[in-house]
Parts: structure tokens; sequence; C-alpha cells
């Protein structure tokens, strides 16, 4: 099965003036913000994803439904440097989790969870990037 969803909560997001978040514009439509459960910490200039169980960690992001969904996501992949040929352990893997929807509906979609330590790391208590 396809999935054709993805969630992205840092530098994808629209409004950033990144040549991978105009990318992702142009080749899927936006559906909506959305959340997921996790924590979000600061790597540097950038956000990570941790996962979590907890009702009260959620992450919060926007939700895109892409048009040419297997080439796109592999061109993310090579950006997030977790495509194949990357030296393990990447920074990032691509999963696909839960995210609920503006409107309460929960779907899955791909993101992308950060992947190395991050015991000195700061953490994004609000779940948002944009408000670090």
């Amino acid at each position: 099965m396809s999935f054709d969803r993805l969630f992205v909560y840092g530098t994808l997001m629209r409004g950033f003036d990144h040549p991978m978040a105009r990318l992702l514009a142009q080749h899927a439509d936006f559906l909506g913000e959305a959340t997921c459960r996790g924590r979000l910490v600061l790597v540097k200039h950038y956000p990570g994803l941790l996962l979590s169980d907890a009702a009260s960690d959620l992450v919060h992001g926007e939700l895109f439904r892409l048009r040419a969904g297997d080439e796109l996501l592999r061109e993310l992949d090579m950006y997030e440097a977790c495509g194949e040929g990357f030296p393990e352990p990447t920074e990032y893997l691509r999963r696909l989790i839960d995210v609920t929807g503006a409107d309460g509906t929960t779907s899955p979609a791909w993101t992308y969870v950060y992947n190395w330590p991050v015991t000195d790391l700061p953490h994004i208590e609000s779940g948002r990037f944009l408000e670090h």
C-alpha cells in the first residue's frame, strides 16, 4: 500500500524560504494544520521529532498530500540524509505515523523522526518549531 501524505514540523513547512520547502509546495497539496504525538528538540537551526505515547506530548505541523509521492519522498530522503547510501545511524528516519488533522480525523502519514542522541538538546516545550 502506498501512502501519499507527509507531516512536516520544521523547515519544510510553508513560509520557509528553503529550496526543499519550495519543492514540497510545488509538488504537494497543503491539507491543513495537524498534530502528532511526540516531542520536539532543537538540533541546530532545525528541529527533531521524538515520538511519544503520552497524550500530553504534541507536535504541531502541517499535512500535505504528495502528487508524485515516491519521487518526492526520494528527494526528501536525500535532503534529510536518510536515503540509500547514507552511513547509519542516519540523523533522521522516515516513518509512517498517525497524524491528527484540524478536523480531528487521524490518518497515517510519513514524517522524519530524529535518530541521534538528544541528551544535551533543548526541548521545544510548545511543540511548535515556529514559536521556539
